[in-house]
């Protein structure tokens, strides 16, 4: 289920700039909302996605964006939050040819703010598609190493993601072993999939989905059971773990829930902020999805410096999960909950700029 779930006039508006355009050469709507560079330059992914109207486009670079100032303040890092939504209708599928033009569209709009936001791969993108947006901007990153760039930040992301899942573990049953723990992945990309697999050998009881049919062959590699993607909602376990398209806790879905916590890898998992405290209700823990996803951004981050060192970075993503344990804590000794205590992370360190 995408993010924009939620209306349009549902979403406070207090982003410091967002531009829309109509490509010149795509001819589809472009759009960059910078939600916040109190931090630094706004650092947040591209996104290509079939919507039903520009509006509801409109609605996810909203909320993206400013998901990304909190996750990259949660991750301690200076920079600031942005995102990128390039529109297509209902059922339309991009040619080659036609992807090019949309990111050298894009290229044309992150030049245009003079270097506030920084522009890199999500959903429907890759590093060879931000190689075509950097022959129209140096504001971009994640560009194939063989073309001088740090390549796609999915295993960060997925490492960060697994951290979070044991240090989820722990809270919930007082050890991070894996084996023998029921989970239900519901979405098997470039983080689900690589979480996925993780998770199999270490021996996790794996139910997993996809829209993707075609991700049943992973399944099948892994031992896993598949289920529908809405059955998926319902199945039993230790954990659910959303890696797909936000928006997926509804207030139906939370209350339909069988499982004891709740952390993945999608961006705006609560289709209302107010599920956090329907989660919480339940007894079902959930891990603040922009902090659990934070890798990909730590990694781009570090890995973009001179000297850039993989065990540091390793290092410094495995960190997410001391982070998320200690927002555990946090929401356990002041009664409130996991996404108030995240959220007070982040305003503390965006508050100290």
């Amino acid at each position: 289920m995408p993010t924009t779930a939620v209306q349009l006039e549902a979403i406070p508006f207090d982003h410091e700039r967002v531009v829309m355009v109509t490509g010149s050469r795509s001819r589809l709507p472009i759009i960059v909302a910078v939600h916040s560079t109190v931090l630094g330059q706004a650092l947040g992914g591209a996104r290509v996605w079939a919507y039903p109207h520009w509006t509801d486009a409109l609605a996810d670079a909203l909320r993206l964006s400013e998901g990304m100032t909190f996750k990259n303040a949660a991750a301690g890092l200076a920079r600031g939050g942005g995102k990128s939504v390039i529109a297509l209708p209902l059922g339309t599928s991009l040619t080659d040819d036609q992807k090019r033009d949309a990111m050298l569209d894009l290229g044309d709009v992150v030049e245009g703010l003079g270097g506030v936001y920084m522009t890199a791969e999500d959903v429907g993108t890759s590093a060879e598609l931000m190689a075509v947006v950097a022959e129209r901007t140096q504001h971009v990153c994640g560009l194939p190493p063989e073309q001088g760039g740090v390549g796609e930040p999915a295993d960060a992301t997925a490492e960060g993601v697994h951290a979070s899942v044991l240090a989820t573990l722990e809270a919930l049953f007082g050890s991070k072993d894996v084996s023998g723990r029921r989970i239900v992945i519901s979405g098997l990309g470039q983080v689900g999939g690589r979480l996925a697999k993780r998770l199999a050998a270490e021996g996790a009881a794996l139910t997993v989905t996809d829209v993707n049919l075609a991700k049943k062959e992973l399944a099948e590699s892994l031992g896993a059971t598949w289920v529908d993607a809405s059955d998926a909602l319902t199945v039993e376990a230790d954990l659910f773990v959303p890696c797909g398209l936000g928006g997926v806790l509804t207030s139906q879905v939370i209350a339909d829930l069988r499982v004891k916590g709740v952390v993945g890898a999608a961006n705006n998992q609560l289709a209302a902020h107010d599920g956090a405290a329907e989660l919480a209700a339940r007894g079902i823990l959930w891990a603040p999805d922009f902090v659990v996803n934070g890798g990909g951004v730590i990694y781009l981050d570090m890995a973009m410096r001179p000297g850039a060192d993989a065990a540091a970075i390793s290092a410094r993503v495995t960190q997410i999960g001391d982070v998320v344990a200690t927002i555990f804590r946090d929401s356990a000794a002041k009664g409130i909950t996991t996404l108030e205590a995240a959220e007070q992370l982040a305003a503390a360190r965006l508050g100290a700029a």
